[in-house]
């Protein structure tokens, strides 16, 4: 009997939306924190700037260790494969299609967006808005899509035009204009 007085008790607890209230409201300065997105046209990309010399400095001491030192991917005893980030362009309509982010990515600015919320591995969210900047350069200017000398930042790196932007698709928005044809009710 006492076993369902506890059980009782514990379910009139529950419904008093009171005891169930935790936490405090997330300030803006918190959610500003997370709010890390960038999109395609480059809403979201953060001010800074950087270019591909100063992202090969910073790619051989925090990259090189997981994709190589040429940015070829490697093996890392215990973690698999590290991406390969250079080479494979004109390769992904083939039978051996080589995906890096030169290959690929459809947008640059996904680069950025990745590399700031992820990388490096041992330490996501560590870099600079310029050390981001500076590897996204370096990272394309590998892959031969800018020239060594660009400086990337929030009005160049949007105008990037990767060489498999044009190699997705969009899937069509479902047919709508005949929906009251359809029966959601069964037989």
């Amino acid at each position: 009997m006492a076993l369902v007085g506890l059980s009782l008790a514990n379910v009139a607890a529950a419904h008093d939306h009171a005891s169930l209230a935790f936490g405090t409201p997330a300030t803006q300065a918190q959610i500003a924190g997370w709010n890390l997105d960038v999109v395609p046209s480059g809403a979201g990309l953060p001010s800074g700037r950087g270019t591909p010399a100063e992202g090969s400095k910073l790619y051989a001491a925090q990259c090189a260790v997981c994709h190589g030192a040429e940015g070829q991917g490697m093996a890392v005893p215990g973690h698999g494969m590290f991406p390969r980030l250079v080479g494979g362009i004109g390769t992904i309509t083939t039978d051996a299609p080589v995906k890096t982010v030169g290959s690929f990515w459809p947008y640059a600015t996904g680069l950025f967006d990745y590399i700031r919320r992820a990388m490096p591995f041992t330490k996501p969210q560590s870099l600079t808005s310029d050390q981001v900047y500076a590897l996204t350069a370096f990272i394309l200017a590998k892959n031969g899509i800018i020239p060594n000398d660009a400086v990337m930042n929030a009005q160049t790196l949007p105008a990037v035009k990767m060489p498999n932007r044009d190699g997705f698709y969009s899937r069509p928005e479902p047919e709508t204009d005949n929906i009251a044809r359809y029966s959601v009710t069964g037989p």
